[in-house]
């Protein structure tokens, strides 16, 4: 049985930049994923450092903090039914040459660090995510 979940989905520097955001927004509404609340903000190397805390002991782990706070983001909160597996499926493989045809990462990923989206990959995790940068 699928239930309405949500999940975290960040649009990374890469893809801001590149005035990417309202397109890869239209990807997730054409697909059923609400956008629930959304704002575009530009967070320190010590709070990437917080948020991607669980990849600390692996060897890209400064890279991607490095990176994430490198320039503005936009996060959101998408909802939707199975809202965390249908973003994954949407986002495509972290490896963009690897990622299938038409998911986000295909079309406008530029390498594996700069691949233009982050989704939560459990509804833990999401939860965690959202809380992050949606507690008030």
């Amino acid at each position: 049985m699928s239930s309405i979940e949500q999940t975290l989905s960040i649009i990374k520097p890469d893809a801001v930049e590149r005035n990417l955001a309202e397109d890869i927004k239209g990807i997730f509404i054409k697909n059923n994923l609400n956008i629930v609340n959304s704002k575009k903000i530009h967070i320190t190397k010590d709070e990437a450092s917080e948020f991607y805390k669980v990849h600390q002991s692996k060897p890209f782990y400064s890279d991607l903090c490095t990176y994430l706070s490198s320039g503005p983001i936009v996060v959101m909160i998408l909802e939707g039914k199975n809202a965390v597996l249908a973003n994954r499926k949407l986002m495509g493989s972290t490896n963009p040459k690897e990622a299938e045809e038409n998911t986000i990462r295909k079309l406008y990923g530029i390498s594996i660090d700069k691949n233009s989206v982050h989704g939560s990959d459990s509804i833990e995790n999401a939860k965690k995510e959202i809380d992050f940068f949606f507690k008030n």
